[in-house]
């Protein structure tokens, strides 16, 4: 199990997966925007399990925004 975190604080602008869905490590999970600054979140290869998270959501650094088996 692996759990995907925001790499900075700001606010949750777009989530590209569902949970069920096998990921890659190339597929752009979440794009996590702070000061007009957009910065996309990958993960490890799986299935999302649980997505912890909604769009417009203000986040912490280091926040668990997605669980991956």
């Amino acid at each position: 199990m692996t759990e995907i975190t925001s790499p900075m604080a700001g606010r949750v602008q777009a989530i590209n997966v569902k949970e069920g869905q096998m990921i890659t490590e190339d597929d752009e999970l979440f794009i996590v925007e702070a000061l007009k600054m957009e910065n996309a979140v990958y993960g490890d290869p799986g299935v999302v399990k649980e997505i912890l998270v909604k769009v417009g959501q203000e986040v912490e650094e280091d926040q668990v925004l997605a669980i991956v088996e």
